[in-house]
């Protein structure tokens, strides 16, 4: 195993346990995707919180890891072939840990793809979105005098809802009886988007029956409680 000396982000958030992953992340809904893919693993790793209110997303260190500025990242010092392998983006976080580790992604082709086709539906979809219509109702966007943008991510966001709802009737995950990667991508968004951004009324939340069954369930897994608040803020 090769030491993780030689990546510049652990000179700002130091290794206590250089041997197990490296996650550098904040509990919003993309990073918790990593943390509650790791806990609902129970592969070991170090947390390392990324704080937006001090910029860490943008220091050197960060960003030698990930350009793009965002998190969730990890640094896995026991990569493929036992290299280290540094990663960002959520979505290709989901694949790497469910491959490396053997869960929540179906090794059947067809099921394979189909968990995938519903991971990339959050990923272009669900996340984008819901972060947009999170700026125009809670944050900023909600001065604007103009209403069409926040309208618009609305309509979009509760066509996506409907979309859902369709997809869980008679389900109890995306892909029925086993919770996967999908899974653990979606539904922080949704709860996200009800509870933190308080946009559930503005959507017609409770006029998707389906999803709040599921969100509840989602909820009460010991992994999701664990992750949803790791790393912990300061």
């Amino acid at each position: 195993m090769t030491t993780l000396d030689h990546f510049p982000i652990t000179r700002k958030w130091p290794a206590q346990h250089p041997e197990r992953l490296q996650l550098y992340s904040l509990p919003t809904p993309n990073g918790v995707k990593a943390s509650i893919m790791l806990e609902e693993t129970g592969l070991p790793y170090e947390p390392h919180l990324v704080s937006f209110e001090t910029n860490d997303q943008m220091s050197p260190a960060f960003l030698s890891l990930n350009p793009n500025n965002k998190i969730p990242a990890i640094l896995d010092p026991d990569g493929p072939g036992g290299k280290p392998l540094a990663l960002f983006e959520s979505g290709a976080i989901l694949i790497y840990l469910a491959e490396k580790t053997g869960q929540f992604l179906p090794a059947e082709p067809a099921t394979r793809f189909e968990t995938l086709q519903w991971l990339m539906f959050q990923m272009g979809g669900v996340g984008p979105m819901f972060g947009q219509l999170g700026f125009f109702h809670k944050f900023a966007g909600k001065d604007f005098e103009d209403k069409r943008p926040r309208d618009r991510y609305a309509a979009e966001t509760k066509r996506l809802l409907g979309v859902l709802n369709q997809r869980m009737t008679g389900r109890d995950w995306i892909m029925g009886e086993n919770y996967s990667i999908a899974d653990i991508a979606i539904w922080p968004w949704v709860r996200n988007l009800v509870g933190f951004y308080g946009a559930g009324d503005l959507v017609g939340f409770s006029e998707f029956t389906e999803l709040p069954r599921v969100l509840a369930a989602f909820d009460q897994r010991p992994a999701v409680q664990r992750g949803l608040s790791i790393p912990a803020r300061s």
